[in-house]
């Protein structure tokens, strides 16, 4: 498993626990960081960058994953797939570096071992859906 892939895995941890917790996914990350230093396990930076950023840009991350999911409001899609969701959509149009082939393929393998039967194939159609117009949505981000 690459370190991206663990740190995709370990965002999608604190982004699902804080929502169930509701509370701030960037004061869960600052506590696993300061236990870290105490010596925790380490938080990798692109976990680090992943969390920040989907709370940076959740408002919109929403309203475009609210846009795509027909017939689904992010309050009616399983908590697992919605963050995967935020996590993908973020390194979609905010992470140059990374190939929106790459962020699907993760986000798919994501929700296959962690969610629904159901769930590769919606989150796929939503991901497909904003990696097709993905210049256009990153304009106006």
């Amino acid at each position: 498993m690459s370190a991206r892939t663990k740190a995709r895995k370990r965002a999608l941890d604190l982004l699902f626990a804080s929502e169930m917790r509701q509370r701030s996914a960037s004061v869960a990350l600052t506590e696993e960081i300061d236990e870290s230093s105490e010596g925790g396990r380490p938080v990798n930076d692109y976990t680090a960058a992943l969390v920040r950023g989907v709370e940076a840009h959740r408002d919109r991350i929403d309203e475009i994953i609210g846009r795509y999911s027909e017939g689904w409001t992010l309050d009616r899609m399983p908590a697992v797939d919605r963050n995967v969701l935020r996590l993908a959509v973020f390194e979609v149009l905010y992470v140059d570096d990374v190939p929106p082939a790459v962020s699907v393929s993760e986000a798919l393998a994501l929700v296959h071992d962690l969610s629904t039967d159901e769930s590769p194939a919606f989150v796929h159609g939503v991901l497909g859906s904003v990696v097709r117009d993905r210049e256009t949505l990153r304009v106006t981000t």
